[in-house]
């Protein structure tokens, strides 16, 4: 059931025009779009248009859309007011901030939904179901590695590749396992800002000593977007395999799969009709501490 919602937008570009349309098609009013025209000499959108919009008219929500640095700005904004956010990855620059705006939905009793969209995606959603099964029912210890690769893009470039690729990879990571039961070992990001490795420890509770590792690129050969799986030689599965979170065309080049951001808008519109709020809150601390390990003391390298 479609619901006449009315909604503010900040940022118009690739992903915005991607949320926009889908939730235009589910029918919602978009009654402002912040964008170019609205920006000031520093690049933002000015605090005070938007103060005075979001002030004076009836919003049930805001999708945020605009560059990484400015989205602890909007989200804090549209919290502080009581309306409902649905923001870009990463969901601010500093884990401190991201905990913030955690809170802030809390407190006033809305709803604050991060797009990470790999999240619900459905080749990684059955791999988890099968995995965790596997290591629930041998207590094998295992080894798993994260890769994400691309070529070089021009967008998101306003924040490193951690806060732009790892944070996704973090978030897979969160879905399985318990924050407070990992250990960032080694994090380390190259000169320009582009690569990244992080070598994460499971201390704690029932999969403590097993290993997690990160490899992000952004100005990669390659396009590749995998997790592996290796199994320790202590009686458990035998089988080692990798699992592709997205086909790749014939020229290598990496395919999205088509559901992830479907699902997403979907989940978040269950959420605004009060559904699985527990799910929403755990979803969002999750995005949180994303940021705080992606934001983790690093060496260069």
């Amino acid at each position: 059931m479609k619901r006449n919602y009315k909604a503010v937008l900040f940022g118009n570009g690739t992903m915005g025009e991607r949320h926009r349309k889908f939730f235009e098609y589910s029918g919602v009013q978009f009654l402002k779009i912040f964008d170019i025209e609205d920006l000031d000499s520093a690049g933002n959108v000015r605090a005070s248009l938007v103060d005075e919009f979001i002030s004076s008219e009836k919003i049930d929500f805001a999708v945020i859309a605009s560059p990484a640095t400015t989205h602890y700005e909007y989200a804090k904004l549209c919290l502080k007011r009581g309306i409902s956010v649905f923001v870009e990855k990463p969901l601010a620059t500093l884990g401190a901030q991201a905990q913030e705006l955690v809170d802030l939905a809390i407190r006033n009793n809305v709803i604050l939904f991060v797009a990470q969209s790999e999240c619900f995606n459905s080749v990684f959603l059955n791999f988890r179901k099968h995995f965790m099964n596997e290591i629930g029912a041998a207590g094998s210890s295992f080894r798993l590695e994260f890769r994400r690769e691309h070529k070089y893009s021009a967008r998101c470039r306003d924040v490193n590749v951690a806060l732009d690729l790892l944070v996704h990879d973090l978030s897979l990571c969160l879905s399985m396992f318990a924050y407070d039961d990992l250990n960032v070992e080694k994090f380390t990001i190259s000169k320009n800002e582009d690569r990244a490795q992080m070598q994460i420890s499971i201390v704690k509770g029932a999969y403590a000593g097993a290993e997690l590792d990160f490899i992000v690129d952004r100005n990669s050969d390659i396009d590749v977007r995998t997790i592996s799986v290796e199994f320790g030689g202590d009686g458990g599965p035998a089988c080692d395999y990798s699992v592709s979170l997205a086909p790749n065309d014939e020229n290598g080049e990496v395919i999205h799969v088509s559901d992830s951001l479907e699902n997403e808008h979907k989940f978040f519109l269950k959420l605004m009709v009060g559904a699985c709020s527990e799910w929403g809150r755990r979803a969002a601390q999750s995005a949180a501490n994303a940021v705080k390990l992606a934001t983790i003391s690093t060496a260069s390298s």
